[in-house]
């Protein structure tokens, strides 16, 4: 039985997907969380998965649909890429991103907002987006490619700030049941599904597939996937709450692609540091799939 050992992986890692399902039990075993992942290969369509159709709260990774909706109401003709919006200082939320430090007032580009979005997870930027194009668009956009548990509810509340309702909210927002998932819900294979449509051309067309994975290329924030892969092309979204780490991406290498998914729930230290727990079991199980899935 041949074996491979490779990068700074705690031991041989078989390919067998049985034991690659004790690799990865092993290391989420000393994490006091649950953990909900699934990979699959692009170019063999082998895959693995725990807990893979589990709803799981998205954080910041429903900034990845919502992009995708940008995209499809430009290409609809219902938005343009040079649309100024307008930022007002009630506009501003707290968290990641960087227009909460701009000037109210300051007029930038849907095209402007989106990249801020997606490349440095600005939480404003992903308000105003939501404004412009609703929540409810980006649920009809999932509905269209068969990712029905795919939901953005309702915008960043930052500090608690109140929204005024419907303005931000999605239908399925409004229900008591979705509360708890707070921007959004998915499940690990659906966010697989829609990053394994973007390289053959499927969301909203081969032009704007190539752009998006374009954007997910230039994300900053690469602490969790990208951590240990900095030699491979990585186009990633991840996403952080106080008890919660997820990540969603595609990291390329020399032996084929792998989509993969993974998200950190019920963590019980608030750390948002580089080193949150959470984001380091990211780090480790990367390539631990990549090399189980035959891509390292």
């Amino acid at each position: 039985m041949r074996r491979r050992t490779l990068l700074s992986l705690p031991a041989a890692v078989l390919l067998e997907p049985q034991s690659l399902e004790d690799a990865i039990r092993k290391e989420i075993a000393g994490v006091d969380a649950t953990v909900s992942l699934y990979a699959r290969n692009l170019d063999t369509n082998a895959s693995f998965g725990l807990r893979q159709n589990d709803k799981v709260r998205t954080a910041s990774t429903i900034k990845l649909p919502i992009m995708a909706a940008v995209f499809a109401a430009v290409q609809a003709g219902q938005a343009s890429w040079e649309e100024p919006l307008t930022l007002r200082e009630e506009d501003k939320v707290s968290g990641s991103g960087v227009l909460h430090e701009l000037s109210g007032g300051v007029k930038l580009p849907l095209r402007d907002l989106v990249h801020l979005m997606i490349v440095v997870s600005d939480n404003t930027a992903t308000n105003l987006v939501i404004d412009r194009i609703t929540a409810d668009a980006v649920n009809d956009l999932m509905d269209k490619l068969g990712l029905a548990a795919t939901r953005s509810m309702r915008k960043v509340r930052g500090d608690g700030n109140q929204l005024k309702a419907p303005s931000g909210w999605s239908k399925a927002g409004l229900l008591e049941e979705n509360k708890r998932f707070g921007i959004g819900s998915s499940t690990p294979r659906e966010m697989v599904e829609l990053l394994a449509m973007l390289p053959n051309g499927r969301v909203v067309s081969p032009d704007a597939s190539r752009e998006m994975l374009a954007i997910l290329k230039r994300q900053q924030l690469k602490d969790g996937i990208g951590r240990k892969l900095g030699q491979f092309e990585v186009q990633s979204k991840s996403g952080s709450l106080d008890a919660l780490r997820s990540d969603v991406g595609i990291v390329t290498t020399t032996k084929g692609r792998v989509a993969l998914a993974v998200t950190v729930d019920g963590l019980k230290q608030i750390d948002y540091s580089e080193d949150n727990i959470g984001l380091l079991l990211i780090a480790r199980l990367a390539p631990i799939l990549l090399q189980g899935l035959g891509a390292l």
